[in-house]
């Protein structure tokens, strides 16, 4: 195989039909552009890309106040910042949703002028959203060919050779992936590997990729590392925005940090500090990434024994006690959001059984469980924990409609005073009580999950993945809630696949691999190498 270097091929035009020649040589990662849409570039900018003063307004809202960004040819550029910095605006300014109000976006040094998508696809500009926005219906070959169809003479799509072209695209990301497959039935790794083919099949030579970890596996973030360090080796620059750290660390070279609609500054990634990055990215300090705990642990409340559900875990067996934090990790594949739906009723145990207050309990469904006491914020609160067609006092009383009923009537009073009195307790950022959640920050819309389960009557609290796509400030904020809720007595069960995050806010530790409990451990001594070790084991016990 002959492998073409993107930035070898500019300005080349090639019929990628005859990558397979006479000699059976095939061409992988080339570029090929229809005759008219060569593009130029002058070759004198040490940057591809660059903004310059850049503001952008909504009905008197500043959205972007004089952003400056600067991206190097071949780079892995992170940027950073609280939800609610300007970083989505951003996006869509240089993708051409949005057009600036005032300043100026240059492209290998020349001014460009964006008036629509179709314009940033011409100029090589792709992004890849966290929320993949595909259609799940379709094949993967009609998603990645979507709106740029290839024809015969007759108007009639030429699907043997969309489906080769599909496939030489998608196979140096992963040999996995069936390109007559649904965009459904992939995980969300692989759809967005469906997407970066879609991004190269557009000769993308500037690639957006917003949260792309947030909803992956470590064995997942891997491999999109992987992806993306050869990219930029093959010429093509990338910012990546994230609110982890090791994204940041594991492959950019450099970090911008955008705050309050505005830009701070930019620095080699090498030479800050994680104090002083957190430091201008909420522009204040905190001593310590997660606030000390003020819970007096008390009896054990909720207790599951032995339970198996075949195909997804087995005898798995762990109790939570009152005021106290239990995290459940692992890795790939471990069987623990699993085990939080079976908890929860949406999944129904093959065998074992569980306690609540030392009484044997059976939980058929979700509102069995809300009966007994026990609530789950599920992982993706977009899907499972929002409704964004209803305002937030009804999202937060959606769980609990019986309480505001007299006489079969809803008594919107109540209900609405209810969420104001939640919403003040939890320090909900928002226009008003009737706003839509959608128009909400990450940390802001995972609080009115909170409130939705506070306005129930529990005893014990699942949450799958509490932080998951929120910013640093934002997780502070989400700790000392749930910090508060195990002080007032709650028993909580967090899952988490970020070990800091488990030893800095669990009491106890559960430790899963392959749907089997691994390991066990009081969190004050355990250490990342113990918990490790522990989701490597084949087999185990508690402790």
């Amino acid at each position: 195989m002959i492998k073409i270097a993107r930035n070898d091929t500019d300005k080349a035009i090639f019929d990628i039909a005859r990558r397979k020649n006479e000699d059976n040589i095939s061409l992988s990662i080339v570029h090929f552009y229809s005759p008219g849409k060569e593009r130029r570039y002058n070759g004198m900018s040490n940057y591809i890309l660059e903004l310059k003063d850049v503001v952008k307004t909504f009905g008197g809202v500043t959205a972007l106040n004089g952003v400056h960004f600067q991206l190097k040819k071949g780079e892995i550029h992170a940027l950073m910042g609280e939800n609610g910095a300007g970083k989505s605006t951003f996006i869509k300014v240089i993708t051409g949703v949005h057009q600036p109000d005032s300043g100026v976006m240059l492209l290998e040094g020349e001014k460009i002028v964006q008036r629509s998508t179709a314009d940033s696809a011409k100029l090589g500009i792709a992004a890849i959203y966290q929320h993949v926005t595909a259609f799940p219906d379709l094949t993967v070959t009609e998603n990645i060919f979507m709106g740029q169809e290839l024809k015969n003479k007759a108007g009639l799509y030429k699907w043997k050779l969309m489906h080769q072209r599909a496939k030489e695209l998608i196979e140096p990301l992963s040999k996995e992936i069936d390109v007559m497959k649904t965009m459904g039935s992939l995980s969300v790794a692989q759809q967005q590997l469906v997407e970066i083919a879609k991004a190269l099949s557009r000769d993308a030579r500037i690639l957006i990729m917003d949260e792309p970890t947030a909803s992956l596996t470590r064995t997942e973030c891997e491999q999109l590392y992987q992806i993306a360090e050869r990219l930029r080796d093959e010429g093509v620059s990338i910012i990546f925005i994230t609110h982890k750290f090791e994204d940041m660390y594991r492959l950019a070279s450099r970090v911008t940090v955008f705050r309050d609609a505005g830009y701070i500054g930019t620095w080699e990634v090498d030479k800050i500090s994680n104090h002083k990055l957190i430091t201008e990215m909420v522009n204040r300090e905190l001593d310590q990434m997660y606030p000390p705990k003020t819970s007096k642990i008390g009896e054990v409340i909720f207790e599951v024994n032995h339970i198996s559900k075949e195909g997804y875990f087995k005898d798995v067996s762990f109790k939570v006690r009152k005021g106290e934090i239990l995290a459940l990790t692992g890795l790939v594949g471990a069987g623990r959001t699993e085990v939080c739906q079976s908890i929860f009723g949406i999944m129904k145990i093959d065998s074992g059984y569980m306690e609540l207050d030392k009484k044997k309990i059976e939980i058929k469904s979700p509102m069995d469980a809300l009966g007994y006491g026990i609530g789950l914020l599920p992982e993706d609160r977009q899907l499972q924990g929002l409704i964004n067609e209803l305002p937030i006092y009804q999202n937060v009383s959606s769980a609990s409609m019986g309480k505001f009923e007299k006489n079969s009537i809803l008594d919107i009073g109540e209900e609405v005073k209810n969420a104001v009195e939640l919403c003040k307790k939890i320090q909900l950022k928002a226009k008003g009580i009737n706003a839509s959640p959608s128009s909400l920050s990450g940390g802001n819309q995972q609080k009115v999950v909170f409130a939705k389960l506070l306005s129930c009557d529990l005893k014990v609290l699942i949450m799958d993945e509490p932080t998951k796509g929120i910013d640093v400030g934002a997780k502070y904020s989400i700790y000392e809630i749930m910090n508060g809720l195990a002080s007032n007595g709650y028993a909580i069960i967090m899952v988490s696949s970020e070990m800091p995050e488990v030893l800095g806010m669990a009491d106890h530790i559960a430790v899963m691999k392959s749907g089997r409990v691994t390991g066990s451990f009081n969190a004050k001594e355990a250490t990342q190498e113990m918990i490790l070790e522990a989701s490597l084991r084949s087999h185990g016990k508690e402790e």
